[in-house]
């Protein structure tokens, strides 16, 4: 596995040595020259420099090998418009960093649906903390060949939970209204935009892209 970073900030490092421990190459690419020469002398990455969201520059981190680009930046729109270049470019993936729950939605809008919001997943975890709970990776509960598959709702789902056309061993875990959480018994019916969260086995997940076919992965987790 091959994966690009844009920009080397706390949260790219960090999961770039989490891959490189796992015999992964990764690449960073980063647009200070001695930020560049101080970085490789501390993690074992491929580097190249330039402005990661000039065309140009992100064909110098070879799209046609590459897994997966990861746009981790600080800035909402600079990773919404990286990851759409990364796109155009080939890239087999791009997940944006987008912590503004507008432009999440614009994000799906735009078909980027591996966008991820770390500080809203750190909140969920110091609010359950807060309440007394433990706060667990969602990779140490799923396991085995359990995956999770999360879909934004369009108006063709608007209707009873239970009429959602899904294949076997596949649920409801739970769904997102407005960045409000719900169990599937706290809401009588699906509506769009609604952010629904399924789990499911691993041999369903062609039958669930197919199925919701506008997203292209899904945002999956499988156990390993």
């Amino acid at each position: 596995m091959r994966a690009a970073f844009i920009g080397s900030n706390s949260l790219t490092l960090s999961t770039a040595e989490l891959l490189l421990e796992d015999g992964r190459e990764v690449i960073i690419i980063e647009r200070d020259r001695n930020r560049i020469d101080a970085l490789s002398e501390r993690i074992d990455a491929g580097f190249v420099h330039g402005d990661g969201t000039l065309p140009d520059v992100l064909r110098d981190a070879e799209p046609e090998n590459t897994d997966v680009l990861f746009c981790l930046m600080e800035s909402d729109q600079t990773n919404i418009l990286a990851g759409l270049i990364g796109r155009s470019l080939g890239f087999a993936r791009v997940v944006p960093r987008v912590n503004d729950p507008q432009f999440q939605r614009i994000a799906a809008e735009l078909g980027l649906e591996d966008s991820i919001m770390p500080n809203r997943a750190v909140a969920a975890h110091l609010k359950q903390m807060l309440s007394g709970g433990k706060s667990l990776e969602l990779s140490s509960v799923i396991r085995g060949e359990a995956a999770i598959f999360s879909l934004s709702a369009e108006e063709t789902e608007r209707g009873p939970i239970d009429d959602l056309d899904l294949p076997e061993r596949t649920r409801v875990v739970c769904l997102y209204r407005n960045e409000h959480f719900f169990l599937p018994h706290e809401v009588k019916a699906i509506k769009p935009r609604d952010e629904v969260i399924l789990i499911t086995s691993h041999q369903q997940l062609p039958k669930l892209e197919q199925r919701f076919e506008r997203s292209e992965a899904g945002d999956q987790l499988k156990a390993d």
